[in-house]
């Protein structure tokens, strides 16, 4: 699958620090220019309070987040998606928002006390008459709404607790840079330089690692929207299976798989569309989507929808005239024993890989792979296999994970073996979703054929109905 970088063009957040002391976020002040998503469905608001909770009790401070501000990209086409993990605790959805979460009140404590508070940006009518209403702290009911005793203004309540916090509590939570040779993700940067002057005092703590833990366990209601985000995607790569044929440009077989997301509800895509035919079979996220799928090629599509912020994660490989040719169909019946003897393995407590140890479920694939088939100078095909069989799926298509840590129910991760052969223009993967369970796992994607020979079937009888129906019209 595909993963993407955020950009900032924004002048805004060109000087974090120094726009931080004039007022917080710049782009709480200014028109915004962007779009927020609407999400199709939500889950319940004491769903997100217990995370919250669930996160309070691992930390000795004050949890300080900031979601996204709407102006993380000048383009008109951007569409706001709030930052997963502020996304995660709040369910909320729109620009310029701030979450302070205090720790558990000891035993014998003070339980008056605020101890989570979501500030929101203050009512802007103007900024409204462009994108629309936005919700505030004015607004009646707005605790209800959001699930939260206390919602404050931003702009005018976010600092002051700050400075309050920091004579008392010395240790400040919050998403370190991931990257610190690079400085991080922009946002991340601009939430620790703000704080660094705001409360320069402050020890600065990762909590980066306790939400990653809590998101790789699905609730149910996430398993409801990941289950949405694959059938969507489901019938995407069903339709593409029938429009499929030689003469048709990569980006029109992508765009019909888009409609085929939209038209059934999904907000956006997963990821940026993967569709590679021919030689660009074997560049695991190619993307430019501009060549003419010829006659003889073997075609990738890792395209899946995205649902109430979910995102599913689904590829499939198919002869672009309907019927594998010899070659391909050995290096695919190969992937798929792979893929199948990796889902035979899985169970809670298996991992994916781990040095030292060779019972992984990479293991398990690769070890497949490279004892059967050969490459043209007689080589095993191991070599071929080239990324990581899974990786969790969630809020972020590359879901937080351990890749050696334990599988546990609740979690859906996907299964995606691959060779890819640039001296052959020939790539194959086949990438399904899948939920571990108390007993085993459910193939959520089951749905989807992976057998040659039912692909080629649909295929076959899709192009029957091309002809039957050109004949029609000539005969018109």
């Amino acid at each position: 699958m595909s993963g993407r970088a955020w950009s900032v063009r924004s002048s805004c957040l060109a000087k974090p620090a120094i726009r931080a002391l004039l007022g917080l976020f710049c782009s709480a002040c200014l028109a915004s220019a962007s779009k927020a998503q609407e999400r199709r469905e939500r889950e319940p608001n004491s769903v997100y309070a217990e995370r919250r909770a669930k996160l309070a009790a691992q930390v000795d401070g004050p949890i300080i987040l900031w979601g996204f501000t709407g102006r993380e990209e000048g383009s008109q086409t951007y569409i706001f998606e709030q930052e997963q993990n502020f996304y995660y605790l709040t369910g909320h959805n729109e620009e310029g928002a701030g979450l302070i979460l205090l720790p558990a009140a000891p035993e014998g404590g003070a339980t008056n006390v605020e101890r989570e508070i979501l500030f929101l940006p203050a009512k802007n009518p103007q900024k409204e008459k462009w994108n629309g209403v936005r919700i505030s702290p004015a607004d009646p009911g707005i605790e209800a709404r959001t699930g939260f005793v206390a919602v404050k203004s931003f702009e005018s309540g976010f600092r002051s607790l700050v400075e309050i916090l920091v004579k008392t509590l010395p240790n400040f939570y919050t998403i370190l840079p991931y990257e610190k040779e690079l400085g991080g993700f922009p946002h991340e940067k601009a939430v620790v330089e703000w704080l660094q002057l705001a409360a320069p005092q402050a020890k600065l703590k990762d909590i980066r690692a306790q939400i990653g833990a809590l998101r790789q366990i699905k609730s149910p209601g996430e398993i409801a929207f990941l289950k949405q985000a694959v059938d969507l995607s489901l019938d995407a790569h069903l339709e593409a299976m029938k429009m499929m044929r030689p003469g048709l440009y990569e980006y029109q077989v992508a765009a019909k798989m888009v409609e085929v997301h939209a038209m059934g509800g999904s907000e956006a895509e997963g990821y940026a569309p993967i569709f590679g035919a021919g030689p660009n079979s074997t560049a695991l996220h190619y993307d430019k989507l501009s060549r003419k799928i010829e006659d003889g090629d073997i075609v990738v599509l890792d395209v899946a929808a995205q649902y109430s912020g979910y995102s599913a994660d689904i590829t499939r490989t198919l002869p672009a005239n309907g019927k594998f040719t010899p070659r391909q169909r050995e290096i695919y019946s190969i992937v798929l024993g792979a893929q199948n003897v990796a889902l035979a393995a899985i169970r809670p407590g298996a991992h994916f890989f781990c040095k030292g140890k060779k019972d992984g479920l990479m293991n398990i694939a690769y070890d497949f792979i490279n004892s059967h088939g050969k490459d043209r100078e007689g080589k095993p095909l191991g070599q071929y296999f080239i990324h990581g069989l899974g990786h969790d799926i969630g809020l972020n298509v590359h879901d937080p994970g351990e890749y050696c840590g334990p599988l546990q129910p609740g979690m859906i991760v996907t299964i995606e073996p691959g060779i890819y052969i640039p001296e052959e223009q020939l790539g194959v993967r086949i990438e399904d979703d899948v939920l571990i369970t108390e007993s085993g796992y459910k193939l959520l994607s089951v749905r989807l054929p992976r057998d040659p020979d039912e692909i080629e079937k649909i295929m076959a009888a899709a192009a029957k109905e091309r002809t039957k129906e050109s004949k029609k019209s000539s005969d018109d």
